[in-house]
Protein backbone atom coordinates (compact mmCIF):
# COMPACT_ATOMS: atom_id res chain seq x y z
CA UNK A 1 0.00 0.00 0.00
CA UNK A 2 1.31 3.12 -1.20
CA UNK A 3 0.02 4.98 -3.77
CA UNK A 4 -2.72 7.53 -3.85
CA UNK A 5 -5.49 5.55 -4.64
CA UNK A 6 -4.78 2.74 -2.69
CA UNK A 7 -4.90 4.93 0.69
CA UNK A 8 -8.19 5.90 -0.33
CA UNK A 9 -9.47 2.51 -0.93
CA UNK A 10 -8.31 1.29 2.51
CA UNK A 11 -9.61 4.91 4.11
CA UNK A 12 -13.00 4.11 2.37
CA UNK A 13 -12.79 0.48 3.54
CA UNK A 14 -12.87 1.85 7.31
CA UNK A 15 -15.12 4.32 6.37
CA UNK A 16 -12.65 7.26 7.19
CA UNK A 17 -11.03 10.85 6.11
CA UNK A 18 -7.70 12.18 6.66
CA UNK A 19 -8.88 14.57 9.56
CA UNK A 20 -7.06 18.08 8.66
CA UNK A 21 -7.55 18.97 12.38
CA UNK A 22 -4.70 16.48 13.52
CA UNK A 23 -2.34 17.59 9.73
CA UNK A 24 -2.99 14.05 8.73
CA UNK A 25 -1.24 13.57 4.91
CA UNK A 26 -0.33 10.46 3.92
CA UNK A 27 3.16 9.62 2.76
CA UNK A 28 2.61 7.72 -0.56
CA UNK A 29 5.87 7.70 -2.51
CA UNK A 30 7.92 5.05 -2.09
CA UNK A 31 10.63 6.30 -2.80
CA UNK A 32 10.36 8.62 -0.20
CA UNK A 33 9.29 5.98 2.24
CA UNK A 34 12.62 4.04 1.77
CA UNK A 35 14.88 7.45 1.89
CA UNK A 36 13.37 7.63 5.48
CA UNK A 37 14.27 4.16 6.51
CA UNK A 38 17.60 4.57 4.86
CA UNK A 39 17.75 8.12 6.76
CA UNK A 40 17.39 5.97 10.49
CA UNK A 41 20.19 3.58 9.61
CA UNK A 42 18.85 0.96 10.96
CA UNK A 43 19.55 -2.55 12.27
CA UNK A 44 18.00 -5.46 13.88
CA UNK A 45 19.45 -4.59 17.64
CA UNK A 46 17.58 -1.12 17.24
CA UNK A 47 14.71 -0.32 18.56
CA UNK A 48 12.27 2.68 16.44
CA UNK A 49 9.97 5.00 18.35
CA UNK A 50 7.18 5.77 14.94
CA UNK A 51 5.09 9.21 16.37
CA UNK A 52 1.82 8.92 14.45
CA UNK A 53 2.35 5.71 12.22
CA UNK A 54 -0.83 6.40 9.99
CA UNK A 55 -1.74 3.90 8.09
CA UNK A 56 1.56 1.72 8.74
CA UNK A 57 2.73 1.95 5.39
CA UNK A 58 6.25 3.24 6.75
CA UNK A 59 6.01 1.24 10.05
CA UNK A 60 6.14 -2.00 8.14
CA UNK A 61 9.05 -0.93 6.63
CA UNK A 62 10.61 0.27 9.56
CA UNK A 63 9.66 -3.34 11.06
CA UNK A 64 11.38 -5.12 8.45
CA UNK A 65 14.80 -3.38 8.89
CA UNK A 66 14.60 -3.00 13.15
CA UNK A 67 14.44 -5.27 15.79
CA UNK A 68 11.25 -3.40 17.82
CA UNK A 69 8.69 -0.51 16.51
CA UNK A 70 7.01 1.37 18.89
CA UNK A 71 4.38 3.38 17.08
CA UNK A 72 2.41 5.72 18.81
CA UNK A 73 -0.91 7.08 17.35
CA UNK A 74 -3.16 9.87 18.53
CA UNK A 75 -6.47 9.02 16.48
CA UNK A 76 -8.45 5.94 18.14
CA UNK A 77 -10.01 6.11 14.35
CA UNK A 78 -6.84 4.62 12.92
CA UNK A 79 -5.86 2.07 15.14
CA UNK A 80 -8.35 -0.67 13.73
CA UNK A 81 -6.39 0.18 10.24
CA UNK A 82 -3.37 0.01 12.03
CA UNK A 83 -4.02 -3.87 13.16
CA UNK A 84 -5.52 -4.64 9.65
CA UNK A 85 -2.45 -3.69 7.52
CA UNK A 86 0.64 -4.29 10.16
CA UNK A 87 -1.12 -7.86 10.92
CA UNK A 88 2.04 -10.42 11.15
CA UNK A 89 4.39 -8.24 12.28
CA UNK A 90 5.65 -9.93 15.67
CA UNK A 91 7.90 -6.74 16.45
CA UNK A 92 5.62 -4.01 16.30
CA UNK A 93 3.55 -2.94 19.24
CA UNK A 94 0.96 0.01 19.11
CA UNK A 95 -0.11 2.52 21.52
CA UNK A 96 -2.85 4.52 21.52
CA UNK A 97 -1.89 8.33 22.61
CA UNK A 98 -0.81 11.57 22.55
CA UNK A 99 2.90 11.57 22.54
CA UNK A 100 3.26 15.01 24.61
CA UNK A 101 1.60 13.31 27.37
CA UNK A 102 3.82 10.21 27.26
CA UNK A 103 7.29 10.02 28.75
CA UNK A 104 9.44 8.54 25.72
CA UNK A 105 12.22 6.28 27.11
CA UNK A 106 9.52 4.65 29.37
CA UNK A 107 7.49 3.35 25.85
CA UNK A 108 10.40 1.78 24.67
CA UNK A 109 11.99 0.79 28.61
CA UNK A 110 9.40 -2.13 28.26
CA UNK A 111 10.29 -5.26 26.33
CA UNK A 112 7.43 -6.66 23.77
CA UNK A 113 5.40 -9.36 25.36
CA UNK A 114 6.14 -12.28 22.87
CA UNK A 115 5.57 -13.51 19.49
CA UNK A 116 1.87 -12.66 18.38
CA UNK A 117 0.29 -13.02 14.75
CA UNK A 118 -0.90 -9.36 15.45
CA UNK A 119 0.32 -6.19 16.62
CA UNK A 120 -0.31 -5.90 20.25
CA UNK A 121 -1.93 -2.49 21.74
CA UNK A 122 -1.46 -0.94 25.05
CA UNK A 123 -1.39 1.99 27.11
CA UNK A 124 1.94 3.76 28.55
CA UNK A 125 3.33 1.94 31.59
CA UNK A 126 5.65 4.93 33.23
CA UNK A 127 7.23 2.16 35.85
CA UNK A 128 9.51 0.88 33.31
CA UNK A 129 13.38 1.37 33.22
CA UNK A 130 14.14 3.74 30.45
CA UNK A 131 16.42 2.57 27.38
CA UNK A 132 18.89 4.63 26.34
CA UNK A 133 19.44 3.67 22.84
CA UNK A 134 16.33 4.00 20.58
CA UNK A 135 15.84 5.67 17.41
CA UNK A 136 12.90 8.19 16.73
CA UNK A 137 11.01 8.55 13.47
CA UNK A 138 8.10 10.96 13.05
CA UNK A 139 5.70 12.80 10.24
CA UNK A 140 4.73 15.85 12.62
CA UNK A 141 1.95 18.27 11.24
CA UNK A 142 3.12 21.77 11.70
CA UNK A 143 1.40 22.56 14.61
CA UNK A 144 3.30 20.60 17.15
CA UNK A 145 6.68 20.19 15.66
CA UNK A 146 8.33 22.39 17.85
CA UNK A 147 6.76 20.90 21.00
CA UNK A 148 7.34 17.30 19.73
CA UNK A 149 11.28 17.88 19.06
CA UNK A 150 11.53 19.56 22.13
CA UNK A 151 9.60 17.20 24.18
CA UNK A 152 11.90 14.21 22.77
CA UNK A 153 15.26 16.29 23.21
CA UNK A 154 14.31 16.89 26.88
CA UNK A 155 13.58 13.41 27.65
CA UNK A 156 15.15 11.81 30.41
CA UNK A 157 17.04 9.01 27.90
CA UNK A 158 18.08 10.70 25.16
CA UNK A 159 17.28 8.81 21.56
CA UNK A 160 20.14 8.62 19.44
CA UNK A 161 18.81 9.39 16.46
CA UNK A 162 16.07 11.52 15.19
CA UNK A 163 14.35 11.04 11.63
CA UNK A 164 11.86 13.80 10.98
CA UNK A 165 9.42 14.77 8.30
CA UNK A 166 8.41 18.07 9.03
CA UNK A 167 7.23 20.90 6.72
CA UNK A 168 10.21 22.57 3.95
CA UNK A 169 10.16 26.19 5.96
CA UNK A 170 10.43 24.20 9.72
CA UNK A 171 13.66 21.84 8.34
CA UNK A 172 15.22 25.25 7.04
CA UNK A 173 14.79 26.44 10.38
CA UNK A 174 15.99 23.73 12.02
CA UNK A 175 19.65 24.29 10.21
CA UNK A 176 19.86 27.86 9.88
CA UNK A 177 22.94 29.48 11.30
CA UNK A 178 23.63 32.59 12.86
CA UNK A 179 21.83 35.77 10.93
CA UNK A 180 18.71 33.46 10.84
CA UNK A 181 18.54 31.51 13.98
CA UNK A 182 15.58 30.72 15.96
CA UNK A 183 14.14 29.66 19.78
CA UNK A 184 13.78 26.44 18.12
CA UNK A 185 17.04 26.17 16.41
CA UNK A 186 19.45 26.86 19.59
CA UNK A 187 17.05 24.21 21.26
CA UNK A 188 18.08 21.38 18.63
CA UNK A 189 21.34 22.41 18.19
CA UNK A 190 22.19 22.60 21.87
CA UNK A 191 21.26 18.88 21.77
CA UNK A 192 21.90 17.35 18.52
CA UNK A 193 23.54 18.12 14.66
CA UNK A 194 20.84 18.44 12.08
CA UNK A 195 20.83 18.33 8.61
CA UNK A 196 17.94 18.02 5.71
CA UNK A 197 18.50 14.34 3.96
CA UNK A 198 15.42 14.57 1.51
CA UNK A 199 13.14 17.34 0.34
CA UNK A 200 9.95 15.21 -0.43
CA UNK A 201 7.69 17.54 -2.81
CA UNK A 202 3.76 17.92 -1.79
CA UNK A 203 2.26 15.36 -4.52
CA UNK A 204 3.80 12.77 -2.46
CA UNK A 205 1.34 12.67 0.36
CA UNK A 206 -2.54 12.15 0.14
CA UNK A 207 -4.32 14.79 0.62
CA UNK A 208 -1.21 16.96 -0.60
CA UNK A 209 -0.62 20.04 1.91
CA UNK A 210 0.06 23.24 0.71
CA UNK A 211 3.94 23.20 1.05
CA UNK A 212 7.12 20.71 0.43
CA UNK A 213 8.45 18.68 3.17
CA UNK A 214 12.01 17.43 4.10
CA UNK A 215 13.51 15.29 5.67
CA UNK A 216 15.58 15.99 9.07
CA UNK A 217 17.85 13.72 9.89
CA UNK A 218 19.56 15.02 13.79
CA UNK A 219 22.47 13.03 15.45
CA UNK A 220 21.65 13.55 18.95
CA UNK A 221 24.78 14.46 21.40
CA UNK A 222 26.17 12.43 23.96
CA UNK A 223 26.87 15.72 26.01
CA UNK A 224 26.15 19.30 24.00
CA UNK A 225 28.43 21.11 22.00
CA UNK A 226 28.41 24.24 24.74
CA UNK A 227 29.16 24.02 28.12
CA UNK A 228 26.61 25.49 30.74
CA UNK A 229 25.70 25.40 34.49
CA UNK A 230 22.33 24.88 34.38
CA UNK A 231 20.16 23.90 31.36
CA UNK A 232 17.13 25.54 32.39
CA UNK A 233 19.06 28.77 32.89
CA UNK A 234 20.55 28.42 29.70
CA UNK A 235 16.93 28.19 28.17
CA UNK A 236 15.64 31.07 30.17
CA UNK A 237 18.23 33.31 28.50
CA UNK A 238 17.46 32.20 25.10
CA UNK A 239 13.92 32.39 25.40
CA UNK A 240 14.09 35.80 26.50
CA UNK A 241 16.66 37.04 23.85
CA UNK A 242 13.52 35.53 21.51
CA UNK A 243 10.80 36.91 23.15
CA UNK A 244 10.84 40.32 21.65
CA UNK A 245 11.59 39.47 18.15
CA UNK A 246 12.54 43.06 16.81
CA UNK A 247 14.07 44.47 20.11
CA UNK A 248 17.91 44.22 20.66
CA UNK A 249 19.40 42.45 22.40
CA UNK A 250 19.85 43.94 25.54
CA UNK A 251 16.45 44.91 25.59
CA UNK A 252 15.01 41.86 25.29
CA UNK A 253 16.90 40.13 28.18
CA UNK A 254 16.09 43.26 30.16
CA UNK A 255 12.64 42.89 30.01
CA UNK A 256 12.67 39.40 29.60
CA UNK A 257 14.35 37.98 32.56
CA UNK A 258 13.53 41.72 34.33
CA UNK A 259 16.88 42.88 35.26
CA UNK A 260 18.27 45.99 36.01
CA UNK A 261 19.94 47.38 32.61
CA UNK A 262 23.24 48.12 33.51
CA UNK A 263 23.23 44.43 34.67
CA UNK A 264 22.38 42.90 31.37
CA UNK A 265 25.07 45.23 29.86
CA UNK A 266 27.64 44.50 32.16
CA UNK A 267 26.37 41.00 31.29
CA UNK A 268 26.82 41.34 27.79
CA UNK A 269 29.98 43.11 27.69
CA UNK A 270 31.90 40.33 29.85
CA UNK A 271 30.69 37.56 27.16
CA UNK A 272 32.07 39.99 24.45
CA UNK A 273 28.71 40.60 22.75
CA UNK A 274 27.94 43.73 21.15
CA UNK A 275 24.38 44.93 23.19
CA UNK A 276 23.07 46.33 20.04
CA UNK A 277 22.79 42.77 18.43
CA UNK A 278 19.72 41.12 18.00
CA UNK A 279 18.62 37.34 18.83
CA UNK A 280 18.63 35.79 16.04
CA UNK A 281 22.52 37.01 15.30
CA UNK A 282 24.05 34.63 18.17
CA UNK A 283 25.48 31.74 17.63
CA UNK A 284 24.81 29.14 20.22
CA UNK A 285 28.61 29.40 21.58
CA UNK A 286 27.74 32.67 21.95
CA UNK A 287 24.07 32.20 24.17
CA UNK A 288 26.45 29.94 26.37
CA UNK A 289 28.91 32.57 27.49
CA UNK A 290 25.73 35.33 28.06
CA UNK A 291 24.01 32.57 30.20
CA UNK A 292 27.59 32.25 31.97
CA UNK A 293 27.19 35.49 32.73
CA UNK A 294 24.28 36.35 33.71
CA UNK A 295 22.97 36.21 37.09
CA UNK A 296 20.15 32.73 37.68
CA UNK A 297 16.76 34.19 38.71
CA UNK A 298 16.09 30.82 40.45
Amino acid sequence: MSSASEVRDLLARFNLRPRKSLGQNFLVDDAALDRIVSAADLTPEDTVLEIGPGLGTLTRRLARAAGQVIAVELDQNLIPILRYTLAGYSNIELVHGDILKIDPPSLVGESLHGPTDHPTTRLPDYSTTPSPHYKVVANLPYYITSAVIRHLLEAPAHPSRLILTVQLEVAQRLIAGPGDMSLLAVGVQFYGAPAIVARIKAGSFYPAPKVDSAVVRIEVHAQPPVGVRDVDHFFAVVRAGFGQKRKQLHNSLRIGLSLPAEVVEAALAKAGIDAKRRAETLALEEWAALAQTLPDMK
